[in-house]
Parts: structure tokens; sequence; C-alpha cells
């Protein structure tokens, strides 16, 4: 079978049992990787010679791969050969990540979590971390990256593997800007809601009534109101700065929600207008209109100053 087309990032994880190998997969998982583990190393040419699933290109996931003395096959100068061979033969960018730790340190996860070492089922903790030691060292002396792992705890080795492997764009959240109407209920899934009540209510106005947010005249309506655009461009800017920081604590879905009180108008304007900016910031946002296309009521929204309100008790019938 012909190599792929385009050279792959693969990054080869091992280490030493309970120095965070497991950890260190999750969180490239997370970070949008491609993850196997334990893979037979007779398999992995088949492995890398295998297309991606459709919609993937072969050069925007990388592959991680997770190989350690429970290995079938394992043999730590037999690896070492196998990837010089794999990198002259399909032009892949192989990295190795070998996570170390302190033999007391390791002993003491052992004996917290109460697992036995693989190595040492009948035996002490620490005859199996010496003898992993020993079978792994070729390993980690050709590896790229050398992790010690002693003073980690499991937040701060995903930080430090996000901060190591991150790569623009795959290792971003998912980011959704929702408009809703709080009439219609809070949305389950929202990471921050603002309430656009206090913006010019279009309801009102029998002409915009049966548009939408999208619409250019509703939207210069809202834009009228003297707060909006201080308010907006505000929330806009707080966004623009918090949003890589979710990034950054790895995140994988984050969502933003404007409510409105029937969630047509106010919401569905300010939704459309604060995507757009953080198109313009190098986001990519995915809209959703969760009450656009619900009827209008009048007794659900509720009037501004020179009209009654339909929620106050002094105008409801006795």
């Amino acid at each position: 079978m012909a190599s792929p087309q385009h050279p792959k990032h693969i990054l080869l994880v091992s280490g030493l049992s309970g120095a965070g190998k497991t950890t260190a997969l999750k969180t490239l998982e997370d970070m949008g990787w491609e993850v196997v583990d334990n893979l037979p190393l007779l398999l992995l040419d088949r492995l890398l010679q295998t297309p991606l699933p459709a919609g993937h290109a072969e050069e925007d996931r990388p592959l991680a791969i997770g190989i350690d003395a429970r290995t079938r096959g394992f043999d730590a100068n037999g690896i070492v050969q196998r990837i010089k061979a794999l990198r002259e033969k399909y032009n892949h960018d192989i990295e190795t990540l070998f996570l170390d730790c302190s033999g007391a340190e390791l002993e003491r996860r052992f004996s917290e979590t109460r697992r036995r070492h693989p190595l040492a089922q009948d035996r002490v903790a620490a005859d199996g971390i010496a003898r992993e030691r020993e079978l792994l060292e070729p390993l980690r002396r050709w590896s790229t990256n050398v992790l010690d792992t002693t003073s980690f705890n499991s937040n701060s080795l995903q930080q430090e593997i996000r901060n190591r492997y991150s790569r623009e764009k795959l290792s971003d959240p998912v980011l959704t800007i929702l408009s809703f109407g709080f009439s219609r209920g809070l949305p389950r899934n929202a990471d921050l809601v603002f309430d656009m009540r206090f913006l010019r209510n279009p309801h009102w106005d029998e002409k915009l009534r049966p548009r939408t947010g999208q619409d250019p005249e509703v939207a210069a309506y809202i834009a009228e109101d003297c707060t909006y655009e201080t308010a907006v461009s505000q929330i806009e800017t707080l966004l623009i700065t918090l949003l890589p920081r979710y990034a950054e604590e790895g995140k994988a879905y984050v969502t933003v929600a404007f409510g409105c009180t029937g969630g047509r108008h106010r919401s569905v304007h300010v939704a459309e207008r604060v995507a757009t900016a953080l198109r313009q910031a190098g986001f990519s946002p995915t809209v959703s209109h969760r009450n656009m296309e619900s009827a209008p009521q009048d007794a659900l929204e509720k009037r501004r100053a020179g009209g009654p309100d339909p929620s106050n008790d002094a105008n409801r019938l006795h």
C-alpha cells in the first residue's frame, strides 16, 4: 500500500507504570489527537497505512501511541530500531515522550491506589519498579522528551501536556453562540449566559413583531437603545479575553447564551453580532437560535417604560 501523501506527526508515549501515561494519553485525546494505547508493534505499519475516517485530512490529526513494558512483543531496543525505520520509510515526524518518576513516589502511588505493579504481581512494588526501569532504559535514553512527574498531580500533568502538545485549531474548544427565550427556559448546557432584556423590545412594534433579530430593521431598532453599544462591545471584549483561557484549561465545549424574553429579537440579533466579532478575532463559533421560530406572544413579553408590564401585579385582573 502506498505511503500517506503527507507526513503525519506521531508521538510515542511511554514511561514507568504509575508515572502518568494514561493521564497523558487521555489529555491528548481530549485535545483532538488520535490515540492508540498498547498497540502490538507488529500492527504499527498497518495502522499508519490505514486511511483516516472521512472528513479528516492526513495532516490535520496527529497520532499518539502509548507503549510500555506490558505491550505485547515489547523490546525497547527493537522499538527504537522500528521507529527509525518508520521515519525513513514514511517520512513521518516521530517524537517520543518518556514519563519518568522517582521510585519512592511510584511506591507511594501504588500503595495509595492499592494497585499491583504489572511486573510485580506477587512481590513488593519496588521490585517491579526496578525491573521496569531496567527494561525501559534504552527507550528513555533515546526519547526526545523526558518528563519527570514526581512532583505532579493529575491536574498539573494535564496542564503540562496541553502546554507542550496543543495545536492551533485542533485543540480549541467547540464554540457555540446560542440565542434563547427566558420564557421558554434556560439552556441546559450554557457556560455563560447574558440577559438582553434591558434592550429596546421590537415585539411592541407591530411592524417588527413578526420579524426576527436577523432582520436589518429589527437590528437597527435594537441598536438605537442608548446602552446597546456600550454593553454589547464590553461583552465582546470579555469573551475575547475569556475564551483562550477556556482553551488553556482544556474545555472541549463552550456555549455562550444570549437570552431575551421570547428568544426571537434581541437575543438573536446580539448573538449574530457577537459571533461576527468573534470570527473577526480568529474564533470559529457556530450560531444556534433555539426559539427564533416560536410564535410571538404578548403575554410573555414585558413592556418598558411607557407601556404596561403584563407581569406587574398592579396590572393583573383580580
